[in-house]
Parts: C-alpha cells; sequence; structure tokens
C-alpha cells in the first residue's frame, strides 16, 4: 500500500502515475478545507479532482469532467442566477450523489465512495477527515472562502492572512489512520504546501499518524524550473515568508518527511535542505509515461530510505 497526501493538480497528477505502479493499493488522502456548500450541494473540489485524474476522466482543463455539458449553468444564469463557480452537469451529478448521503447521515468519507464507485474507482480516495473544515483567505482587507478568493479575486492579489475554520474539531478518519499505518511508503504530492497539503497536515493528530507510521515520507517539490506551474503557491509561499526552493519545501515539512524529490539541482547544499535527503530529478509531469516516471523515482527513493 501506498498512501499520497494530494490537494490540487499536482498531487493528482503524482497519483495517476502511482496507480499505474501499485494499482488498488493506492490511498489518497485528499484535502478536504476547500470544500463549499454551492448550489444547494456539498462541492469537494479536491477529492472530484483526485478521482477524476484516476479515472482517466479529467478535463482538458485540468478539472471537471471530459465532454461534461453545461446546460444546468446556463439555465440558472437564464434565471438570473450568478455562477460564478461553474460545475458541468456530470460534476454537479457526483455532487448531487455526495450530498444526499450527507443529509442521510453519512460521512464525508462514506458519501465520497459513491463518487469513486460511480467512475469506476478501485483505489481509495479519502478525505482528509469527516468533520467540516474551511480554509478563508484574507486579501485586500477581505476575508473569502478558498473558492471564493481563487476565483474572484485576481491572480495579483495579495494573500494577507489564512485560517482554517474548525480545523480543531478535524481528526484523521479510520480510514486514513489504517492507510497511513499499513503504508510501505507515504508520498506528500507536489500540491500546494501551505494552503493544500497544510490543512491535511494541520489536522489534530495527523503529524503524530505520519510520525508512527513506519514507512518513509517523502515529498514532491512542486517547483518546476523554479516556478509553480499553475496556481497561487508562490502567492502562498511569500505569505509565509518562504523562499520558492526547495529549502522552502523541506522547512515546510520539516519534521515529517524523511526525504525530498526536487528537480533543483543542488539542492542538497541549500540552507533547510542540507538536512534532508535530496534526491535531484526531472519532476514535469506533461503526460502519462512523466507521470508513471516522476511516481517511479519516488517510489525507488523512499525505498532507499527505508533500507
Amino acid at each position: 500500500m501506498v498512501a499520497v497526501l494530494a490537494g490540487g493538480t499536482g498531487g493528482a497528477k503524482l497519483a495517476r502515475g502511482l496507480l499505474d505502479e501499485v494499482g488498488d493499493g493506492l490511498r489518497v488522502i485528499a484535502n478536504t478545507a476547500d470544500d463549499a456548500e454551492i448550489y444547494g450541494v456539498h462541492v469537494s473540489p479536491d477529492p472530484d479532482l483526485v478521482s477524476y485524474w484516476l479515472a482517466d476522466e479529467i478535463d482538458e482543463r485540468g478539472y471537471g469532467l471530459r465532454g461534461d455539458s453545461w446546460e444546468v449553468m446556463r439555465a440558472l444564469e437564464r434565471g438570473g442566477r450568478e455562477a460564478w463557480f461553474r460545475l458541468g452537469d456530470r460534476d454537479l451529478a457526483m455532487c448531487l450523489l455526495r450530498t444526499e448521503r450527507l443529509r442521510a447521515g453519512d460521512r464525508l468519507t462514506d458519501a465520497h465512495s459513491l463518487v469513486t464507485s460511480a467512475l469506476g474507482v478501485s483505489a481509495g480516495v479519502l478525505p482528509m477527515a469527516d468533520e467540516p473544515v474551511r480554509t478563508q483567505v484574507k486579501s485586500s482587507g477581505h476575508w473569502r472562502a478558498f473558492q471564493e478568493f481563487m476565483i474572484r479575486e485576481p491572480d495579483s492579489a495579495p494573500v494577507e492572512g489564512i485560517e482554517l475554520r474548525g480545523i480543531e474539531s478535524a481528526r484523521p478518519t479510520p480510514e486514513v489512520i489504517e492507510a497511513l499505518s499499513g503504508a510501505e511508503a507515504i508520498v506528500i504530492g507536489p500540491s500546494n504546501p501551505v494552503i493544500s497539503i497544510g490543512p491535511i497536515l494541520a489536522v489534530p493528530e495527523m503529524r503524530e499518524a505520519l510520525a508512527s507510521s513506519s514507512a518513509p515520507v517523502v515529498a514532491v517539490s512542486p517547483f518546476v524550473g523554479g516556478h509553480a506551474l499553475k496556481g497561487p503557491t508562490e502567492r502562498f509561499f511569500a505569505h509565509a515568508g518562504l523562499p520558492v526552493s526547495a529549502a522552502g519545501i523541506a522547512r515546510t515539512y520539516a519534521g515529517v518527511i524523511d526525504g525530498l524529490v526536487t528537480d533543483e539541482q543542488g539542492a542538497a547544499t541549500d540552507g533547510r535542505a542540507r538536512e534532508t535527503p535530496v534526491l535531484v530529478a526531472d519532476t514535469l509531469m506533461d503526460d502519462a509515461d512523466s507521470r508513471r516516471r516522476v511516481a517511479q523515482v519516488t517510489l525507488a527513493f523512499a525505498a532507499s530510505l527505508a533500507e
């Protein structure tokens, strides 16, 4: 079994590569602090993104379901409803499946399993916690839910504050504990370390569960060629006072990881990264072959740390 901590696109891509290597033994622990209630349904952006990648159903935009239609959004707009958060019709159906079970009293873990089953995904996609956690971002003097910040704030808007509301009441689920305790390797995917992986690690008792596992923990840097490929990772690093480098990743995951995979030449002699075993490798994942290659080198590195 291999456990992967994942948030956005980078973690989902690596999870897809790992699926080719370990199959049903893959367990993806997904960030749920980006979840939101929109259009009367419970939306879980990161668990759904991971699930769509694992099902080979991801849209060419990098989110949503391939070939989806948009009749519901058009109908809402014709009715005068602002559809700033756009869900395709099949995407909305997945949310409806989850919401129906949540309203019936199911845990989020069980409710999301209906989504993976509907997509034919046999690997486990596990919410980090069943309790609600919501990321709030302060920008331009205003607090916004994470999805609203991402979609409505301009790309240049500075990050002025971050809150994880509800985090103190959250706990790792039994499925997450089992995945971590039974893993031969634990991989932190190349998702945003501050806003995607950060909430997972902030769940009370999560770091203890990682520390108590006998598996090596290896992080893959989200930076390629010294920059994030997409998303606001660099803005969140600036807010946290972290360098956009292997040293910044190592500092973020200090006390958690046993090794770091990065494309940054010279990382092993760079500041904080000197304290962490580093594997320098090509981490660009732009097709199926490269996703599997990164998965292979990451697993091999983890195995070498376990020796």
